[in-house]
């Protein structure tokens, strides 16, 4: 087992980029949403009623300063200028269906663009930690290549996968390669095993490298029954960051926060209490009014259970 040491090594080693953007005056503008210790921010996938420009606005209105980019969030206006006939070099011949769109865009876009995302968080004073691209067993290795190459241009040193074990495995020479963390995020499915839901599923794969981590969904793991209490106090040396949300036991529904049986507000103050530097994400998925609205009322209850 690594040490929290080691791996805050190997993190700061894999964010040479997010290093250099605090030497700059950003620092000074950044949105501070840290409570009583512990960093709270936001998966977009939250704002996903809205495009990207939209979404930012709504975090910084909101008051959160920290990120995890949703791929969707960069990549449905590049699939939308294919599907518009705007194509970068060289342009395909023949029609393609839109996952073979996709894939193209993903290879031929420039990674100018983003670049370009990153300054837009910048620029609104919100840090941008982790670039959510979730790694699939199609995925060729130039795809997954290009996927480094992306968070690379993105400046995070952090991706964030719903993948499966048999794609983990192919991910290690890429971790090594772009020394960057590759976090796996679970879901609730337990009865397949090359998906990430239970306790061993995450173990096989952080045995598998250094550079892995966990992005624990608390929700989903309380929906397969789990205790995220204990599975955090017994992992937090390999975990980086948490989705907070709200979902009843025995697969069941996700709720407003504190109408379910996730722990949340225990979580969070274990977070406090023993200061584990694992961030701490908001994802707004049950259903509601408005996202801004919905994620509003969850950031204030983190305040609440983060209170003094």
């Amino acid at each position: 087992m690594y040490s929290r040491r080691d791996f805050a090594r190997i993190i700061l080693a894999g964010a040479p980029l997010s290093a250099a953007f605090a030497q700059t005056g950003f620092a000074q503008r950044k949105i501070n949403s840290t409570i009583n210790g512990v960093q709270v921010g936001a998966q977009s996938y939250s704002f996903r009623d809205r495009p990207l420009d939209a979404c930012i606005q709504a975090m910084a209105e909101i008051g959160l300063g920290d990120c995890e980019l949703f791929s969707n969030h960069v990549e449905d206006p590049g699939a939308a200028k294919l599907r518009a006939g705007i194509r970068p070099a060289p342009d395909p011949s023949g029609s393609m269906s839109p996952r073979q769109l996709l894939r193209y865009w993903r290879l031929n876009v420039s990674l100018d663009e983003f670049k370009a995302v990153r300054k837009k968080f910048d620029d609104a004073g919100i840090g941008l930690y982790a670039y959510n691209l979730s790694f699939k067993d199609d995925f060729t290795d130039e795809a997954i290549d290009r996927g480094f190459q992306m968070a690379q241009a993105l400046g995070v040193g952090v991706i964030t996968a719903s993948s499966t074990l048999t794609t983990a495995r192919r991910l290690v020479s890429f971790v090594d390669k772009y020394k960057m963390i590759v976090a796996f995020h679970g879901h609730s499915d337990v009865r397949d095993p090359n998906q990430f839901a239970k306790p061993e599923s995450f173990a096989e794969a952080l045995a598998m490298s250094k550079r892995f981590a966990v992005n624990l969904d608390i929700g989903h793991f309380s929906a397969a029954n789990y205790d995220p209490v204990q599975y955090i106090q017994e992992n937090h040396d390999r975990i980086v960051l948490l989705h907070l949300k709200d979902r009843k036991k025995n697969q069941g529904d996700n709720t407003p926060w504190g109408q379910g049986d996730t722990p949340i507000r225990q979580v969070l103050q274990l977070l406090k209490s023993k200061k584990y530097p694992i961030r701490a994400f908001i994802e707004y998925e049950y259903r509601g009014t408005d996202s801004a609205a919905e994620v509003k009322k969850c950031f204030q209850f983190c305040k609440d259970a983060l209170a003094a």
